[in-house]
């Protein structure tokens, strides 16, 4: 398994980061321990979940699925680098106006106390802003980020779906803090959602941020999914989404035919080749897809191949404001 550095951080996190979203949901538990073990098995050590995943009146529940796993398996949580989220609301927790989705130094304390205690572990490596909070100062956010810290409960701090200013909005504040700041940012980045190029993906690598692309396959469609199973998307909108883009999927099937890969695992390898990214998160819900997944680790695309993904798959042109002013 080839490691590398998480952002700007000393921490060694595995090139595919584990994506526990649907445990509890489209995945029972067995099989989730079973992906899980796998993982470890070949190498994979960087798992993300949420506090939120599970959903609704089950908010919490992967957590629970992943802390009971550590805790019935010897060395299990000594071998994972463990990435959670604040924001959403989790009513199951308790009840009144703080409770809404969000941040504050209020709700990342009691947030991070109910993620350690669904996890049954003592500390998290990397905590994750799940969404901006554009209603709140820096100084509040920083300042419980850095007593949790201190208190030895979280490693590092990630963002997820911040826009390019509000990672350089967090950065700043942290250089006036003395503090190393943001290490990641979780922002969705494939093939068919290629705009984060514009600022996102250039923010994170000059303010030191690894990236790890969410939706990686953009709900299966970049593994053929709906393309081979018309009406079989799992949201409502994905039969509208393949038509818009069935041209584009039909010549990359046609691509991946000829490059003799199957066109999940080019779309991996596709982002993989990218220096901007860390690690993307594979959402598996079986022990095939996950066993699947790892071949894009062993498929190095070249350069007459990437410009033919890029004649596919159009990029916005660079980074702004090049992309667009001229």
């Amino acid at each position: 398994m080839k490691h590398t550095y998480l952002g700007q951080s000393g921490l060694k996190v595995s090139r595919l980061c584990l994506g526990t979203m649907n445990f509890g949901v489209d995945t029972e538990e067995k099989e989730a321990f079973r992906i899980m073990d796998a993982a470890l098995d070949a190498g994979i050590n960087f798992f993300d979940t949420a506090n939120i995943y599970g959903w609704g009146a089950n908010a919490g529940r992967t957590e629970e699925i992943i802390g009971k796993w550590f805790k019935e398996g010897s060395g299990r949580r000594e071998r994972t680098v463990l990435a959670t989220k604040v924001y959403g609301d989790m009513h199951d927790t308790y009840d009144g106006p703080n409770r809404e989705q969000g941040l504050s130094a209020y709700k990342i304390r009691r947030h991070l106390e109910g993620s350690l205690k669904r996890l049954q572990t003592d500390h998290i490596e990397l905590y994750q802003m799940h969404h901006v909070d554009r209603r709140v100062n820096w100084s509040e956010l920083w300042g419980a980020f850095e007593t949790a810290q201190v208190q030895g409960k979280i490693g590092y701090v990630g963002s997820s779906n911040f826009a390019g200013w509000d990672i350089a909005v967090a950065q700043g504040e942290a250089k006036a803090r003395g503090i190393l700041g943001l290490v990641s940012e979780q922002h969705k980045y494939n093939l068919l959602c290629r705009l984060p190029e514009l600022e996102v993906l250039p923010a994170s690598q000059t303010l030191g941020l690894g990236v790890i692309p969410w939706s990686p396959l953009d709900g299966g469609l970049l593994a053929g999914n709906q393309r081979r199973n018309k009406g079989g998307g799992r949201r409502s909108g994905d039969e509208k989404r393949l038509a818009k883009h069935q041209d584009q999927l039909e010549a990359y099937a046609k691509l991946c035919d000829e490059l003799g890969e199957p066109e999940d695992v080019v779309s991996l390898a596709w982002l993989l080749s990218n220096p901007a990214v860390t690690a993307p998160i594979i959402g598996v819900r079986t022990s095939e897809q996950f066993e699947r997944s790892l071949r894009a680790l062993e498929v190095e695309l070249d350069e007459e191949t990437l410009k033919r993904i890029d004649d596919i798959f159009p990029g916005p042109g660079g980074d702004a404001p090049t992309a667009y002013a001229w």
